[in-house]
């Protein structure tokens, strides 16, 4: 497969947006954005962190360090936004008893504090704007 796109920098993260609902109560969430995972890039491949219901999943992927796999999840049917650089980690304005849900274990992992953002479509909207052109406007 082709190389990750502009050779991002090292723990470069894209977030990955998803319309399937195993839980009944997640199908009140906006088709297209009911659940949100990532991925981190760096020289060796790819690591997959996925909030799921029941358990965090972090997993390294058995691909080839030069697999696309952004390229791959569009294809698959997935939104993408990314690469994304981590931000220096700021003090959260959530509340210490706020649920762990996979939008906070993403915005977690970018670095950023967003405490009104509650839904994965609220965050698709708080980052496609920092988002380049060319990988935002892909959608399978």
């Amino acid at each position: 497969m082709s190389r990750i796109p502009e050779d991002p920098p090292l723990g470069a993260i894209w977030i990955a947006f998803s319309g399937r609902a195993d839980l009944p109560w997640l199908r009140l969430l906006r088709p297209g954005f009911r659940h949100c995972f990532a991925a981190l890039a760096d020289t060796a491949g790819w690591t997959l962190v996925d909030p799921l219901a029941d358990r965090l999943v972090v997993q390294r992927l058995a691909v080839a360090p030069d697999f696309d796999l952004p390229s791959f999840w569009r294809r698959a049917g997935f939104r993408v936004l990314g690469p994304f650089t981590p931000a220096r980690p700021t003090r959260s304005l959530r509340l210490p008893f706020a649920p762990f849900t996979c939008v906070v274990a993403c915005l977690k992992l970018l670095g950023l504090s967003r405490p009104l953002v509650l839904t994965p479509f609220g965050l698709y909207r708080a980052l496609r704007d920092r988002c380049p052109k060319e990988i935002l406007g892909k959608k399978s």
